[in-house]
């Protein structure tokens, strides 16, 4: 068979696993919370999983490239497809987009797509500019241009997690949070890579946000999460 099978890519498979998951049951049974917690599955396994992939000292150059290029694709739709999904089945949900109207269904559909096409930009600028920085240092890369997609891990949860603690519609908010994450997807700005502790930061926020949907849900009276 072709391609990499060890254990230095195996959170990465384990990413788009749970990331092809999380778009069935966002897509077929609008279980968003549900796509949710997947979409944070994946983040987490993507947060180790370069980290893992270099523990192997002796990697080949097509080791190295396919991890390359099997972490990017996975990212398209862990963080890209995935994120999208959600927010189709929000709209299903929503009273407030129930409306027949052919201008908002076009609107909706135009700032999705443009969430997805300028995630595959920002990890297609990723690829080239990484192959070109490990064939001049080598190394580890110190920062992003542009916000790497990787956010949505934990932007789209939080907004979900507001939703169901509050039972407020969040789906315009949801909505505006893909636009406005989508350009700095784009932009130029430098952000510097996360070290080892801003990582295990954003796990216990995610951690914590888990906790409190379990509480709210066991003991608040909320809605059934629709798992």
């Amino acid at each position: 068979m072709t391609g990499v099978y060890d254990y230095t890519v195996i959170l990465t498979y384990l990413s788009l696993i749970s990331a092809n998951i999380g778009i069935f049951v966002a897509l077929s049974d609008n279980k968003i919370y549900a796509a949710a917690l997947c979409l944070m599955l994946s983040g987490l396994f993507d947060a180790f999983d370069g980290k893992v992939a270099r523990t192997k000292k002796n990697r080949t150059d097509y080791e190295r490239k396919f991890g390359i290029q099997i972490d990017s694709l996975t990212d398209v739709v862990a963080f890209g497809v995935l994120p999208a999904c959600i927010s189709v089945g929000m709209i299903k949900q929503s009273e407030l987009f129930q409306i027949d109207s052919k201008i908002l269904r076009f609107s909706c559909c135009f700032v999705i797509v443009l969430y997805v096409v300028s995630a595959v930009i920002r990890l297609a600028h990723f690829n080239v500019i990484e192959d070109e920085r490990q064939l001049a240092e080598g190394g580890v890369n110190r920062f992003y241009t542009g916000v790497p997609v990787t956010a949505a891990a934990l932007v789209f949860p939080t907004i979900l997690l507001v939703q169901y603690v509050t039972q407020t519609d969040l789906t315009f908010i949801y909505l505006i949070f893909i636009i406005v994450t989508g350009f700095a997807f784009i932009s130029t700005v430098h952000v510097s890579k996360p070290k080892d502790r801003h990582i295990f930061l954003m796990i216990a926020i995610g951690v914590i946000e888990i906790a409190i949907v379990i509480l709210v849900w066991r003991f608040g009276h909320k809605q059934p999460l629709n798992l």
